[in-house]
């Protein structure tokens, strides 16, 4: 159980704060409700732009990262289709200058145009490095709108082209910071052995004057249901064949997610799992096959990726492939399978919780989706999954006409 307290400032802040004595360490982790999802059509990739703008300093500290190292603090942050997070992790005993160094920014980025153009083309590097320019980089790029016709997942939180960074302005750059950059739309955690009796008023201090924005109001067009099959081949230059099945899911917060997360684990999560045993090890189909769930607060995916063995044609993979669904569907999985799969996944997610920087993340995530609490209620939600649950989502998703195929043909 993780303890935690909970508040809001004036301005729209949202605080969580969880002490842990057993440290000498804080974190002070910053969830901002923006991610891609938020951009539009023609000006995306502005999310994870941000991300990288953040650090370009502000108004009053020229270098964001030399200022927090000078503490003994490092610092870093990630952008997915639905959120961006920013977090520091320093000694306790500075913790002020991790919270004045990220309200500063917070009030008052530096908007430049050195800044905006040294960070234009380090994100331009990165899309050609990682997506462009390496086997399999493009995956995203392809499977999204394959998958989405109408909702904003239909692109990489990098962005859907490469030009949109390209051609952003500082009039765009500074309409997105003030919409979405602002105390109603964020999430602060202190986490740590912070000083019990003074961290509210330091949160105060540093944050209480900011002006609290308005929350923006997310309208974003609805994904119809898939009714029908879909599938793309693509030539590449790669290692090996290799294969995307994308089942459309539930959102976040429905009971599809946890039954979407324990059955990706149960039947391709790792080595002794129900498809790498029956593809690889029996049947020798496959080099390598995973399963696992995107996660979006919105309407998921379901995923089974994996790559061909030498001479193994699609069709033959996709014929067994489908054979094994269907036992599940008509199966599941016997009493003792299941608790052995719980045993694995109590484990696994003790062991997430455990660092501190982790609990400060997932914490914030939680009180995003409604309350953060909900990180010490979910492990109940897991535990009483039983093998009918499993065989209803299975049957609802595991489907032809709700699954879209992404398959990448190696070039001779």
């Amino acid at each position: 159980m993780i303890q935690f307290k909970r508040y809001t400032l004036n301005n729209g802040l949202k605080v969580i704060l969880h002490h842990d004595k057993t440290t000498p360490m804080a974190v002070v982790n910053t969830l901002y409700d923006v991610g891609s999802r938020d951009e539009q059509e023609d000006k995306t990739g502005f999310a994870h732009l941000f991300e990288h703008l953040m650090f370009g300093g502000s108004i009053h500290v020229e270098d964001f990262d030399q200022e927090l190292q000078k503490a003994g603090g490092e610092s870093n942050a990630f952008t997915s289709n639905d959120l961006t997070n920013y977090y520091e992790i320093i000694p306790a005993n500075n913790i002020e200058t991790a919270l004045w160094l990220e309200s500063d920014r917070m009030l008052s980025l530096a908007f430049t145009d050195k800044s905006l153009e040294v960070q234009r083309s380090v994100v331009i590097e990165e899309f050609k490095q990682r997506y462009l320019n390496q086997p399999y980089g493009d995956v995203w790029l392809e499977l999204r709108p394959l998958a989405y016709e109408k909702h904003p997942y239909q692109w990489a939180t990098i962005g859907k082209d490469i030009t949109h960074i390209e051609k952003a302005e500082m009039s765009d750059v500074k309409a997105f910071f003030k919409k979405f950059y602002c105390p109603s739309n964020a999430i602060l955690c202190v986490s740590g052995n912070f000083d019990s009796s003074s961290i509210q008023q330091l949160i105060e201090k540093y944050y209480g004057s900011i002006p609290g924005g308005i929350k923006p109001a997310r309208i974003l067009p609805l994904e119809p249901p898939q009714t029908e099959f879909r599938e793309k081949l693509i030539e590449r230059d790669v290692p090996a064949n290799a294969f995307y099945y994308a089942f459309r899911m539930s959102e976040r917060k429905n009971i599809g997610y946890y039954l979407g997360d324990f059955l990706s684990d149960a039947i391709g999560k790792d080595q002794s799992s129900l498809l790498n045993v029956a593809l690889k090890k029996e049947q020798g189909l496959v080099s390598e096959i995973n399963a696992f769930i995107t996660g979006s607060l919105d309407d998921g995916l379901f995923l089974i990726t994996g790559k061909l063995s030498e001479d193994v044609n699609f069709d033959t993979l996709d014929s067994a492939l489908w054979q094994e669904l269907e036992k599940i569907k008509a199966e599941g999985f016997k009493a003792r399978k299941l608790n052995s799969l719980k045993n694995k996944l109590n484990t696994a997610k003790a062991f997430q919780e455990q660092g501190l920087l982790n609990k400060s993340i997932s914490l914030c995530m939680f009180e995003l989706l409604g309350d953060a609490n909900g990180l010490n209620e979910e492990i109940q939600i897991y535990n009483k999954i039983e093998n009918d649950d499993i065989l209803g989502f299975a049957n609802s998703i595991l489907r032809k006409e709700n699954c879209s195929l992404l398959k990448i043909n190696k070039t001779k």
